[in-house]
């Protein structure tokens, strides 16, 4: 992908919206510490990443898995589907996904939820919908 290009796409200009955009900015910076810094202490993210359930819980689980993020280049996020609430604050997002990996270019589709507690991700649904082999999930 081109370096001009905005690594998102069709994010609303809300607070969760900043949120994610960060966390995409904070992903291709390859800056794990401001990544879980936007975690609670106790966070619950659960990924189908690899056609199964992982889950890792709290502060030192998480880095081990955004350890996984120290080989994405040029991630490129196209949102198809966004809803979020205020009370309690909690997002949901379906996103086409292009990446470059030490594999090539990859394409994917995610559907990641958020559970907010006082503006930090308490709970994290990492979903994969369609994997880069094509699979769907």
């Amino acid at each position: 992908m081109p370096a001009t290009l905005a690594p998102t796409a069709n994010v609303p200009d809300t607070k969760l919206g900043r949120l994610y955009e960060e966390h995409i900015r904070l992903i291709l910076a390859k800056d794990i510490e401001s990544i879980l810094d936007q975690y609670t202490d106790d966070a619950v993210l659960i990924s189908s990443f690899e056609k199964k359930p992982l889950y890792f819980r709290g502060r030192e689980e998480l880095r081990e898995h955004f350890q996984g993020i120290l080989g994405i280049e040029g991630l490129q996020s196209n949102v198809a589907f966004w809803g979020e609430t205020q009370n309690p604050e909690t997002l949901m997002v379906v996103e086409a996904i292009t990446m470059q990996t030490p594999d090539g270019e990859a394409k994917m589709r995610f559907a990641d939820s958020w559970v907010l507690r006082d503006g930090r991700i308490a709970i994290h649904f990492a979903g994969m919908t369609q994997y880069p082999d094509g699979s769907v999930a």
